[in-house]
């Protein structure tokens, strides 16, 4: 009778390696009529390439897992001069004042009152040595510090039964992320960067760092959360890029 646990588990991952084989060879078959496709057909191109994108945010979502960790490296493999990452450069970063700057909630919060930067602060903090990886094919080893997400969610009340999360920044920048993530151990709210306070060009005050995810679903300069079940847009998906992003 001990072995029946993992006998199930075994069946639920070859349900879903058998439907993610049935979906992919559907896809398959969907590039291949790109072949018939006028390419100045523009619109029946992109509906499959869309087709395709959604597909792939149902695959990684069923196979993500709240209790699997991305790798942990030693902190002497951490990068201390970390590479600057933003579709602007570095001058034009947000500097934002910490006297002045407070964190807006809405959704399906309890507690929506804002918080400052020594609020945040004051929050239980962790430290992590994870890889950045960047979709543009370069990643890189930091250490950040900061609090769980999910401690700062339970804080304020948040619905953690709802879907998504979503955030606004500083720059005009926005982003989705799926509960599941937004609850995952090593996903944290980092106001610190190799033992130093957040530097503005990486965020200041926090950016949610998610080792789980490529970078670009690692929002900086967040002035607002609001936690929903609507799925929440993306800056990069709006333009293309998968939503669910899991690496």
């Amino acid at each position: 009778m001990a072995e029946l646990p993992n006998l199930r588990r075994t069946a639920q991952v070859g349900q879903i390696e058998r439907r993610v084989l049935m979906r992919g060879t559907l896809s398959l078959g969907a590039v291949s009529l790109l072949g018939g496709c006028d390419i100045s057909d523009s619109n029946a191109v992109q509906g499959v390439l869309a087709a395709m994108s959604r597909w792939n945010d149902r695959v990684q979502a069923a196979l993500f897992s709240g209790t699997r960790l991305a790798p942990v490296f030693d902190e002497r493999l951490a990068v201390k001069n970390f590479r600057y990452n933003a579709y602007y450069p570095k001058q034009k970063a947000p500097r934002l004042d910490a006297s002045d700057y407070r964190l807006e909630l809405s959704g399906l919060i309890g507690d929506k009152r804002p918080w400052s930067v020594a609020q945040l602060h004051a929050l239980p903090q962790q430290s992590q040595v994870t890889r950045h990886v960047c979709v543009e094919g370069w990643s890189m080893i930091g250490k950040w510090t900061g609090t769980p997400f999910r401690t700062f969610l339970e804080r304020v009340g948040a619905d953690t039964t709802a879907r998504y999360v979503g955030f606004t920044c500083a720059d005009g920048y926005y982003e989705g992320l799926d509960m599941p993530t937004a609850l995952h151990p090593q996903t944290i709210m980092a106001f610190q960067l190799s033992d130093q306070v957040l530097p503005s060009e990486f965020g200041f005050p926090f950016k949610l760092r998610i080792p789980t995810k490529l970078g670009f679903k690692n929002p900086k300069w967040v002035t607002s959360i609001t936690v929903t079940n609507r799925e929440p847009p993306g800056f990069w998906t709006d333009r293309g890029y998968n939503w669910f992003s899991g690496i």
